[in-house]
């Protein structure tokens, strides 16, 4: 017995080393205990905002990229501050006044779309559009709950990052590689990235006026969902990009549902966790495989969060928000594509070099 013990202790041992060497498995395991991780925290704890955690976390962990630096982690923090700063400038001082603050809301989304066009960073384009849309419609529904909420969007913001930091260093690359160059920013004026930020600020500013005027808090994730839609709208594949978020929405509406009877089945909070495992292992292996609908399931598992998050411990409300997120969803990536599409025919194509209209 000691001899067959110990060919399976050496077996064990060489296909642990076998995994650990083995990159897309190393991101697999690591993006299921980082979810995991942060899913558990959120609904351990449940702090407003804490629904933000494992969808940022699974934002980042589905990148095929190295472990961030402690430069980038510090830099991100800092910019989350300043998101949430923006955010609540909007909240408690343009929202009084519905005129200014649409004209605000406007110019500051062309801004925050034409800076990423540039080369800027993904992360405070990121954060500044959650904090606007988030704190504002907030403040519009609940007078004074933006203030009280901030300090829990910075903290969700910061524990996103050290969630990320922690899940590398749990499960770490099977050797050090550096980071990909940011892309150059550009300082100057750049007219494709004017065009670009003009076409996303045209469709997302009559979708958010609806969703203010409507007074639509409970599907808030819905509208921040379109207006990073398009944060580079790219015309030509607007019907393909359309179709992978519907694809994505209705994958993950099926799972949500399963995952949510199956709580409402055993409504233990470790039950939870080891089906957000299970969960997170299985979405994954899509992610990280070479299958061509790997492309859906970063998407689709963010929807599942999106969906599970509002109708935890309603019950019977359950069906009724389930059906009406899913609706809502598609939409919105239906409105957008159709915009985008009916944009690109009206707008102007510049004319070729030496050649004249006449």
């Amino acid at each position: 017995m000691s001899i067959e013990a110990t060919a399976k202790a050496s077996s064990l041992k060489t296909w642990l080393r076998t995994l650990s060497q083995d990159q897309a498995s190393v991101r697999i395991i690591r993006f299921a205990t980082g979810v995991t991780l942060a899913a558990a925290l959120a609904y351990g704890i449940n702090w407003p905002l804490s629904f933000l955690l494992p969808v940022l976390t699974t934002f980042f962990l589905s990148l095929p990229l190295p472990m961030p630096s402690l430069a980038m982690g510090l830099r991100n923090m800092w910019q989350t501050l300043m998101a949430f700063g923006l955010g609540l400038v909007f909240a408690l001082f343009f929202l009084q006044f519905p005129i200014v603050y649409m004209m605000m809301l406007c110019l500051v989304m062309f801004h925050l779309y034409y800076y990423l066009n540039r080369g800027g960073s993904l992360w405070l384009t990121l954060m500044s559009f959650v904090a606007i849309l988030l704190l504002s419609m907030l403040g519009n529904s609940h007078e004074g709950l933006a203030s009280g909420i901030s300090l829990s969007f910075i903290w969700t913001g910061w524990l996103t990052i050290v969630m990320v930091w922690g899940s590398y260093l749990l499960v770490p690359d099977p050797q050090s590689a550096p980071y990909p160059p940011a892309p150059d920013f550009q300082p100057a004026y750049s007219q494709a990235a004017a065009e670009a930020a003009l076409k996303s600020t045209i469709v997302i500013l009559p979708l958010v006026s609806l969703f203010f005027m409507l007074d639509l808090t409970s599907y808030i994730l819905v509208m921040i969902f379109a207006a990073l839609f398009i944060l580079k709208p790219d015309l030509s594949a607007g019907t393909e990009a359309g179709v992978k978020s519907l694809i994505s929405t209705l994958i993950g509406g099926v799972f949500a549902w399963i995952f949510y009877w199956l709580i409402v089945a055993v409504p233990e909070y470790h039950f939870y966790v080891g089906l957000m495992f299970l969960t997170a292992l299985y979405f994954g292996m899509k992610i990280f495989s070479a299958e061509p609908s790997a492309k859906y399931y970063s998407s689709a598992l963010i929807a599942l969060l999106i969906l599970v998050n509002g109708s935890m411990g309603e019950g019977a409300e359950f069906t009724e928000k389930f059906i009406m997120r899913v609706i809502l969803i598609t939409l919105a990536v239906v409105y957008i594509v159709a915009a985008l599409k009916v944009l690109d025919s009206f707008w102007p194509v510049e004319q070729p070099e030496g050649k004249s209209n006449k």
